[in-house]
């Protein structure tokens, strides 16, 4: 015999059905196993009995743990999705501003992000972590260097984030820059570790 799920909307059918199946097998199994104590050999009645008692409280408790399992798939199923465009998003996605208001050769630091929006002379972006790849370091840009110094032990970085004096290993990590409609934007949800600077890490318009 095959459970049946009932006449149920698309949204329960699935857990619904799922729930059955998981109680089912413990009803075939325990009709199997009382039918085997029953029919067993030189067996007394009080021994069937007794063997059937502690049999059916296994069950019961295992048919339990099922109906409990089979709650949990349909509040899973029915509880409600987090959906594109939530205010996570909303907070990593840094719009900076219109292209024109930063001046080829500039650095802006963005509080929110931790960043250092660069400029470079050719006209392209680069979002840079403020922190150091030395120790982590909170790095300030010194504009009239041109360059950012750790305060913490002197290493030196250019406007592109690579290193010019050591003990630092690698150049800055940087953000994801896109340009839509004119418009700078600093994806901050992940951090890109890079060993040297390429110029595909350049977003242009």
């Amino acid at each position: 015999m095959v459970p049946f799920c009932g006449y149920c909307s698309s949204s329960l059918f699935v857990p619904l059905c799922a729930s059955l199946w998981l109680f089912f097998p413990f009803l075939i199994s325990e009709n199997l196993f009382v039918a085997v104590f029953r029919w067993s050999p030189g067996m007394s009645t009080s021994e069937t009995t007794t063997r059937r008692s502690l049999l059916g409280k296994i069950w019961v408790g295992l048919g339990g743990l099922a109906l409990l399992e089979g709650v949990w798939i349909v509040t899973d199923f029915l509880k409600p999705r987090k959906q594109l465009g939530t205010d996570e998003e909303a907070e990593t996605l840094i719009v900076a501003g219109p292209i024109e208001n930063f001046d080829p050769g500039s650095v802006t630091a963005f509080q929110q992000g931790k960043f250092y929006l660069a400029r470079l002379q050719d006209g392209g972006f680069l979002a840079l972590y403020r922190e150091c790849t030395h120790l982590g370091c909170t790095v300030p840009w010194i504009g009239a260097e041109e360059r950012f110094v750790c305060p913490c032990h002197a290493s030196v970085f250019d406007i592109k984030g690579q290193v010019l004096s050591p003990p630092a290993p690698r150049p800055l990590d940087t953000f994801a820059v896109r340009i839509e409609n004119g418009i700078v934007k600093v994806d901050t949800s992940r951090k890109l570790k890079r060993n040297s600077f390429s110029d595909s890490q350049v977003a242009r318009s």
